[in-house]
């Protein structure tokens, strides 16, 4: 039997090792973070602070943005320090949770995603039993639904994780933890972990898409029916700011999963687009493209800010 050295802490290789290009991702992703975060955060206040956006639809926003800065948090500021650091290691308990935390908050949206789809289609399609149909507690059952279907999904992989033995390398080639790039490093068997993860992967993300893809053929089906031009796109407007969030999640989400795990950097970019970009970018899809969150915006401005002018 082989005695192996145990690994307790990992390099995460990054973006760059040039440090001036480093310094530049570090200005650069730090404005993206704090953008992020007061986006996600105003949306929040506004959703909650506005009684014309207590519907069920932004119920489910107001989920998406919390996700949005739990989803940002958890990877942006361990890479903003590895862009200062020499040293860029993580310890393993602080991968494995990494990982985890970005293994369920991606779950929860492809549910959330999902469940927001489903819902545009039943207020298109049946608008006058729109509010029976969609009511709060279906709305909070189905939020705790996506949150815990995601979350134990990734306590059974972590949970096998952790109980493997790494040696063969500390190296990880990429700016965050993922249990993909994790098990090439573990002296242990991990056929069943990969497993496990491709069916924890696969299957979710195939599954919501097949939700999603369903729901939005029978919405444009809806309207289509529509005889009036005005109404259809009038139809349809809620639906486009839900659309181009799915397109992004699922589009960065799809292909950085057919990459194979190198740290290539096609396969960095798309991780970057996912986890950073994105989060940043749904509020302004959802204020610029949705008129009742311009208008909440303008009563909200009115109200605290006109008096100081």
């Amino acid at each position: 039997m082989k005695n192996y050295s145990a690994i307790s802490e990992f390099i995460l290789l990054g973006l760059s090792t040039d440090c001036h290009i480093q310094a530049v991702l570090f200005v650069l992703f730090l404005l993206i973070y704090l953008l992020t975060l007061m986006g996600n955060f105003l949306m929040l206040l506004l959703i909650r602070a506005d009684s014309h956006l207590h519907t069920p639809m932004y119920f489910f926003l107001k989920q998406l943005f919390f996700l949005d800065l739990c989803n940002s948090s958890v990877t942006v500021p361990k890479m903003l320090e590895n862009l200062v650091s020499e040293s860029k290691t993580i310890f393993l308990q602080g991968c494995l949770a990494q990982a985890f935390f970005v293994f369920a908050t991606g779950g929860t949206e492809a549910c959330l995603l999902a469940v927001m789809a489903y819902d545009r289609y039943v207020a298109i399609s049946s608008p006058l039993l729109y509010g029976q149909v969609m009511s709060k507690q279906l709305c909070v059952g189905l939020v705790w639904g996506s949150w815990g279907l995601a979350f134990v999904d990734a306590l059974n992989n972590i949970l096998l994780a952790v109980k493997l033995d790494f040696c063969e390398g500390r190296t990880i080639p990429h700016f965050i933890c993922e249990l993909s790039s994790v098990f090439p490093l573990s002296c242990s068997n991990t056929s069943i972990n990969f497993m496990l993860l491709l069916c924890s992967s696969i299957l979710p993300f195939f599954g919501t898409f097949i939700m999603i893809a369903s729901s939005y053929a029978c919405i444009i089906s809806t309207i289509m029916s529509i005889t009036s031009t005005s109404s259809q796109s009038k139809a349809f407007s809620p639906c486009s700011s839900c659309l181009t969030t799915v397109i992004f999640f699922y589009g960065s989400g799809f292909i950085s999963h057919l990459l194979p795990t190198s740290g290539s950097p096609l396969e960095i970019i798309f991780s970057l687009q996912y986890s950073v970009i994105t989060p940043m970018l749904n509020p302004l899809i959802y204020s610029l493209q949705n008129k009742e969150v311009k208008a909440a915006m303008g009563r909200m401005f009115r109200k605290y800010f006109r008096p100081l002018i």
